[in-house]
């Protein structure tokens, strides 16, 4: 059995766990799920979304009256698959197992049915649901698009290494490429319930663990959370789960070759009107360098590059919530990336408080007062 580390001074996050705290795994997971294989969306104007994705640098697979798909330059499945619908909405997401047998197992598990996918994609399927009510689907066997032409990423000179000579840098203001699905953001009322049916049938694993100032003692309210692929390093999150007044999408984020990418993909974007929500940065837990994004119908959306890769010996860092923690490097996070901008979403979440401290679940007054002093600090 491979030694887990516990290195968190100087690496990823301020402290490792203290005696009697989540361990961060499952002792004994129906399955490890592989990665995230895509994301699921309903919008009601497809021209409208596909013009966006262009923009912020995927490639359309599928085009068609009723569907979209839209994918990276790796090859694998596509990342995001959007169907027309009567409102924007995320449907859940999508994670691929090793193969059929994994598939099969967590339907018996789960006493779920599995069924073939369509046959442009291939493969096997089995629908759950997670505790707040989301489809969420486990695939194998779909089949592999073809890499695509990549953006190469650029060569630097550092001091006295020199390694671009005679030879100028002009990254063009054009859509990054985006290379592949990084992970996504969910939102739960029900948080510690969500994180262990994750780990518990998914076998995923948490890089870090964060808790509201002064509130140490009631547990973590997020998890930054990975694939264990055993010695195989995989990305500091797939998945990443904050407790909150309601059950929605937060953000997911797609990678990019490097800052060059970020950038001009960025200045693309803003000189084609589109609203950047926060960036440009780095941050702590993962290390990425970030750039948000709001699409047509306000979905949050990221660039990122240089994220870190943990295999499954690194333990789970603990640090505490707060606004300023949420960067190494850039400019203040935004009210926009917070969500405390008067919108019609904000003032939606904003009547969520109201109602989710009076039902039974985990966001209570207490949380409440916690997660506005993160918002403050």
């Amino acid at each position: 059995m491979a030694q887990h580390l516990d290195t968190h001074k100087g690496l990823h996050s301020e402290h490792g766990a203290v005696r009697g705290e989540h361990p961060g795994r499952s002792t004994n997971p129906v399955i490890k799920v592989r990665d995230l294989a895509w994301l699921e969306f309903e919008k009601p104007d497809l021209e409208r979304a596909e013009r966006f994705a262009r923009a912020f640098g995927f490639t359309t697979v599928l085009r068609t009256e009723h569907e979209l798909a839209l994918r990276g330059t790796d090859a694998g499945s596509a990342c995001v698959i959007i169907r027309r619908g009567p409102r924007s909405r995320f449907v859940g997401p999508a994670f691929a197992a090793d193969d059929a047998a994994d598939v099969k197992r967590l339907a018996a598990a789960t006493g779920r049915p599995t069924s073939s996918l369509p046959e442009a994609i291939g493969g096997l399927v089995v629908e759950l649901a997670d505790p707040g009510g989301m489809p969420v689907r486990v695939v194998a066997g779909t089949r592999d698009l073809a890499e695509l032409p990549a953006q190469q990423p650029h060569r630097f000179n550092f001091g006295r290494e020199l390694v671009r000579i005679n030879n100028t840098q002009r990254p063009p203001r054009e859509p990054a490429r985006i290379q592949r699905l990084g992970h996504v953001v969910l939102q739960r009322t029900r948080y510690r319930r969500s994180l262990d049916w994750y780990l518990d049938h998914l076998g995923l694993i948490v890089s870090d663990f964060l808790y509201y100032p002064g509130q140490r003692e009631r547990g973590p309210t997020m998890s930054f959370i990975r694939g264990d692929r055993g010695a195989t390093p995989t990305d500091h999150h797939t998945l990443a789960l904050v407790l909150g007044p309601s059950d929605r999408y937060v953000h997911s984020a797609y990678q990019v070759c490097d800052l060059d990418a970020v950038a001009a993909g960025g200045e693309y974007l803003r000189e084609n009107g589109f609203q950047r929500s926060w960036g440009i940065g780095r941050h702590i837990q993962g290390s990425q360098i970030f750039d948000y994004w709001r699409d047509p119908d306000g979905f949050l959306v990221e660039h990122f590059s240089d994220g870190d890769m943990f295999d499954n010996t690194l333990e789970p860092g603990w640090a505490p919530m707060t606004a300023s923690g949420l960067a190494q490097w850039g400019p203040p996070v935004t009210k926009d990336f917070l969500g405390i901008t008067p919108t019609k979403e904000s003032l939606r979440e904003m009547r969520s408080m109201m109602t989710a401290i009076r039902d039974d679940n985990e966001f209570d007054l207490t949380r409440l007062r916690g997660l506005l002093k993160v918002t403050r600090s």
